[in-house]
């Protein structure tokens, strides 16, 4: 069924130093199949992950170390791999290959399983979920219910509120959106037909997007943070925050005009060093606004925390709660679609002017624009309960090559200056560029210049 490939010594010895951790793991073949299969549906219910079966490990010394045991030959193989198939199918989701080293015992399989759509059990019916090198069994409904939001097949937005539904059907919102859309209908048959009112309840989607003030229905998690820090570091502290953090508020609608408009208000406040001098930051609008949009229309609103968007001299963060549902990772999200919150994504593209024009494409949009500026690409994380988008003040020129674009017109430059140009937070990374256009012949320490005060300037011949 697999193929056998060849490797390397040294690709050999780099999959035994292999450390387990959230996407992998090692494993003897003596391990019971079945046990195996734990690991396949942990992965499958995280963010996917590579299992190598035939590494065996002994102590020495008080040491472990890793040694290569494999199946004698494909075949001997055919009982894991059964049980593996009870478990994800090969073919897209999961596949197989065995590793041959030169001198080695036997053949290693190595498993890829990619986080799947549905939720998978392992051969003992239970359904277990990756957290760095553990597997956690769910078992409780509570676990279930959990894996099923975070994997997108249950949506909070579809849940009932207990309040009045005058908050809903006779709101200003409601009113204003009926009127330039759907003239003829009446908000409360027009919302029962939407699925937002059922049982004379509105769910959290009708509220959502059609209370006039959704923070006071689901306080701690339908407004937005918005912060302000002094520094580059990759943490912000109380002594770095410019102001008190400002939370922004309304329907879905405003709450993303808002927070574009007052994100990038403060952006323009924020000035960098370019080989010109000072410039105030600029990032391109369409990419805030995409980003913003993203994290508003797809987070997970069952968790009780609300999205932060937090501005830093060199970059911006929008996180928001809750893991990427379904089959999206943070490799595949610019390619692969999938609303969490259908009824959001779907009813607010009615909107005069919505947020999300090109649905589905929003993500290409912001990339596509950051290159057109000379800015890398957006970063995509994801974390254990939300996502983190790191929008980055960074130039597509290498370091190098912006440090000595800024002296081509500046007699000298320093690490402050330096961190500022490029993007990097790290004095000592920011040394290391000094230490390495240096030894290329490039540039030079500026003399009588130390400590704090030290600074770089194009190579004038002679010593350093």
């Amino acid at each position: 069924m697999f193929q056998v490939a060849d490797i390397t010594p040294a690709q050999r010895d780099a999959i035994l130093r292999t450390e387990e951790g959230h996407f992998h793991d090692l494993k003897a073949i003596d391990i019971a199949p079945g046990k195996l299969t734990q690991t396949i549906s942990a992965f499958a219910n995280a963010a996917g992950g590579e299992l190598y079966v035939g590494v065996g490990e002994k102590v020495v010394d008080y040491a472990k170390q890793r040694f290569w045991t494999g199946f004698q030959d494909p075949e001997a193989a055919n009982g894991h791999i059964q049980a593996f198939e009870q478990v994800l199918p090969f073919g897209a989701d999961c596949s197989g290959i065995f590793l041959r080293c030169p001198g080695e015992n036997g053949i290693v399989l190595q498993l890829l399983v990619n986080k799947t759509r549905a939720i998978c059990k392992a051969t003992d019916g239970v359904a277990y979920v990756r957290r760095g090198a553990q597997k956690i069994p769910y078992k409780t409904d509570e676990q279930l219910a959990r894996l099923r939001l975070d994997k997108g097949l249950t949506s909070f937005e579809t849940e009932t509120v207990a309040v009045d539904p005058n908050t809903v059907t006779n709101s200003e919102t409601i009113i204003r959106f009926l009127i330039s859309v759907v003239p003829t209908a009446e908000p409360a048959v027009w919302l029962a037909k939407q699925q937002l009112l059922r049982d004379g309840k509105p769910t959290v989607a009708a509220v959502l997007l059609f209370a006039d003030e959704p923070q006071a229905i689901l306080p701690k998690r339908s407004a937005i943070k918005l912060f302000r820090y002094k520094t580059t570091e990759q943490e912000g502290s109380r002594d770095t925050l410019a102001f008190d953090p400002i939370t922004i508020e309304g329907s879905l609608y405003e709450l993303i005009k808002t927070a574009v408009e007052r994100t990038i208000q403060i952006v323009q406040g924020v000035q960098v060093y370019s080989a010109d001098g000072l410039e105030t930051i600029r990032y391109p609008k369409e990419t805030v606004h995409e980003i913003v949009t993203n994290a508003v229309l797809h987070r997970d609103y069952s968790h009780q925390t609300d999205i932060q968007i937090r501005v830093f001299d060199n970059r911006i963060e929008v996180e928001s709660p809750g893991t990427l549902p379904g089959h999206v990772t943070p490799q595949n999200i610019l390619k692969e679609q999938f609303a969490r919150n259908g009824a959001l994504v779907r009813l607010i593209n009615k909107f005069p002017d919505p947020p999300n024009k090109d649905v589905g494409e929003g993500l290409n949009t912001a990339f596509e624009a950051m290159r057109g500026m000379r800015l890398k690409d957006p970063e995509i994380l994801q974390l254990d309960s939300s996502v983190l988008v790191k929008i980055r003040h960074e130039r597509l020129a290498s370091p190098e090559e912006a440090i000595l674009e800024y002296l081509d017109v500046n007699s000298q430059i320093t690490n402050a200056i330096a961190r500022s140009l490029t993007g990097i937070g790290s004095e000592n990374k920011v040394k290391d560029v000094f230490y390495r256009l240096r030894d290329l012949g490039k540039i030079e320490r500026v003399p009588g210049l130390r400590g704090s005060a030290s600074a770089w300037r194009k190579s004038r011949g002679g010593s350093a």
